[in-house]
């Protein structure tokens, strides 16, 4: 399709008129970013003016930001719990949005800790869908020829809940695959999946996983991207690969369907699909049945050109696993969202992992944003003012803050972004991490980022061995006197007559010491309150038992993330179960009083 001339985009050419009118948008967007904020906080402040929350604040009918900074409170969710619990029990008046709160979405289970509750209004289903209007045109600009085939995504949905006084608390994925928004989209040959809507839509997870699992099978040749929500997504629906090659070979060779899938409406369309393929499934008996899988999504998805799946933050530790069952394919981290807002999207989707920004689109919600201290990260107290989007600079960290149309109001997201650069005035952040504390056992403070760290530089250790760890997760053991840290590892051993001995994992302990911070290392060398660290090597699929049992209690397969440190004793009782050998770090970590450079 010719592209006027008059749409073209700096961005890059544009594929289609489509592609030209999203990435204009983006450009008028990115442009204005200061005006569109004033824009959208001014819209949320008029419409919610006569809401119970405003009206404690007596505005008075100002819009404008001065008037809102000096006068409303940063807030963080155990602040407006009452509100939301009165809502969640049935009280239908104007508490947070003067427009009715049509559901709740709840954010991940495993994220700080506990379910939240996030309101949300109808019409963000309208900005949620804007916000993934935008990708393919961008994406486009970097891939060619996405309309010759189709995307093979591992979608899923939960089984929703209901509050009190009878509003859906559901995850925001499962809202959107169930809205008409995503039902009814119209045909976008840039946007195929292989995956129906009924296998999508099967809150069963083993059925959508294994209809899924079946659909890009019979059309391998035509996939041209896999992907999942995240990386962790992606590996299990390989790892189910694995565990249920031979059955999917049998249906594929038969053209009959695993009795197992019993979902009516699921039965129906996929019967339509089915069909005897003594090749196909030939082929794939001849490639499964092999030891190594190495290079497998390419293998049996030969024409794939990347993996759209969320590597960063604590995704990050996924990338080894993924590079060995792609051959190393670019990884792309396209959009930035959560329960809370939809922020925006990645510019730049095929740049490497590491490098990932995220250009947050300003008219998705009002944002500012807190300097960072680590030193008083932990404080509820905001004693920093906070920054607009626009003002950010390159280099340094910032919480997330958000406003929103749905009723949240200078809200303490709890993310940590560093602001890379700028794409016109809008800044562009690459996502640190949560802001939270995973373990401590003393006066010591370890984060994600530090134990993701650690990790990777202990795992530095194993690459002679061609071994790689898979998943982790940690406790603080204060059982022991002193207390210790202890860290499961699952490995991914792929030459076991060269599998690293326990010489060598305990030096892994060792190394992961010397790269936590200082404060831990004097406890260790000078305090002596803590114990030396220890490695507890868990067998093969420890970690897919350990998200089956979420599953089970209700976390979202779309949402669920590893917990980077468990404390709950049934979770605790499995791991200790699929222990295979324990190993402690063998000597002190180096420390002295001066600082580390």
């Amino acid at each position: 399709m010719a592209v006027d001339s008059a749409l073209s985009s700096p961005l890059g050419p544009p594929v289609c008129e489509k592609d030209a009118k999203a990435l204009q948008f983006i450009e008028e967007m990115t442009r204005n970013a200061d005006a569109v904020q004033e824009k959208v906080l001014s819209e949320i402040l008029a419409r919610n003016a006569h809401t119970e929350y405003l009206k404690r604040f007596k505005l008075g009918g100002a819009t404008d930001r001065e008037t809102y900074k000096s006068e409303l409170p940063v807030i963080t969710y155990e602040d407006l719990q009452p509100e939301i619990q009165r809502i969640a029990n049935g009280d239908r008046s104007p508490i947070l949005s003067a427009h009715p709160i049509t559901e709740f979405l709840t954010s991940s289970g495993t994220s700080a800790g506990e379910r939240k509750l996030m309101p949300t209004i109808k019409e963000e289903l309208d900005r949620r869908q804007l916000l993934y209007s935008l990708l393919m045109p961008v994406m486009n600009l970097y891939v060619p020829g996405l309309d010759k085939g189709k995307g093979l995504y591992f979608l899923f949905i939960k089984s929703e809940t209901k509050t009190p006084g009878g509003l859906v608390a559901r995850p925001v994925l499962t809202s959107y695959y169930k809205s008409e928004h995503f039902k009814t989209r119209p045909y976008d040959p840039y946007n195929v999946y292989t995956s129906p809507n009924e296998a999508i839509l099967c809150p069963d997870s083993f059925q959508s996983m294994y209809t899924q699992m079946v659909c890009g099978l019979f059309e391998r040749n035509k996939v041209l991207r896999l992907g999942a929500v995240f990386a962790s997504g992606l590996i299990r629906a390989i790892r189910f690969l694995q565990l249920n090659w031979a059955q999917l070979a049998h249906d594929i060779r038969t053209g009959s369907l695993n009795s197992k899938i019993t979902d009516p409406e699921l039965k129906e369309c996929m019967n339509r699909v089915m069909r005897p393929d003594s090749e196909l499934a030939d082929f794939l008996t001849a490639e499964c049945s092999k030891d190594d899988w190495e290079r497998i999504i390419t293998r049996i998805w030969p024409n794939t050109k990347y993996l759209d799946v969320i590597v960063t933050g604590a995704m990050a530790q996924y990338i080894p696993t993924l590079d060995y069952y792609s051959g190393g394919l670019p990884l792309a981290c396209t959009m930035y969202a959560s329960s809370e807002c939809y922020f925006g999207l990645n510019l730049n989707p095929m740049c490497k992992p590491a490098e990932v920004s995220y250009t947050i689109m300003p008219n998705m919600a009002y944002f500012e944003f807190l300097p960072h201290d680590p030193k008083t990260a932990s404080s509820k107290t905001v004693d920093s003012k906070l920054i607009e989007l626009v003002d950010v600079e390159v280099g340094k960290e910032y919480e997330l803050v958000i406003t929103t149309y749905a009723g949240l109001y200078r809200y303490r997201v709890g993310d940590i972004l560093r602001v890379t650069g700028f794409h016109n005035s809008a800044p562009q952040f690459h996502f640190v991490r949560r802001k939270n504390v995973l373990l401590s056992i003393d006066s010591d403070k370890t984060d994600e980022a530090e134990l993701q760290k650690a990790v990777e530089n202990a795992s530095k250790l194993l690459k002679k061995f061609n071994t790689s760890v898979v998943e982790y997760t940690s406790y603080a053991d204060t059982t022991t006197i002193p207390g210790h840290y202890v860290i499961y590892w699952e490995l991914l051993v792929k030459e076991a007559a060269n599998s690293p001995d326990e010489e060598v994992l305990s030096q892994c302990c060792l190394e992961m010491e010397e790269s936590l911070n200082s404060v831990y290392r004097q406890g260790r060398v000078a305090d002596h309150s803590i114990g030396a660290l220890e490695i507890r090597v868990v067998r093969s699929g420890t970690f897919e038992e350990l998200m089956d049992y979420a599953i089970s209690r209700g976390a979202s397969i779309n949402q669920y993330k590893v917990p980077r440190c468990v404390n709950f004793t049934p979770i605790m009782e499995l791991l200790d179960s699929r222990v295979v050998s324990t190993h402690f770090s063998p000597a002190l970590p180096h420390w002295t009083p001066e600082r580390r450079l």
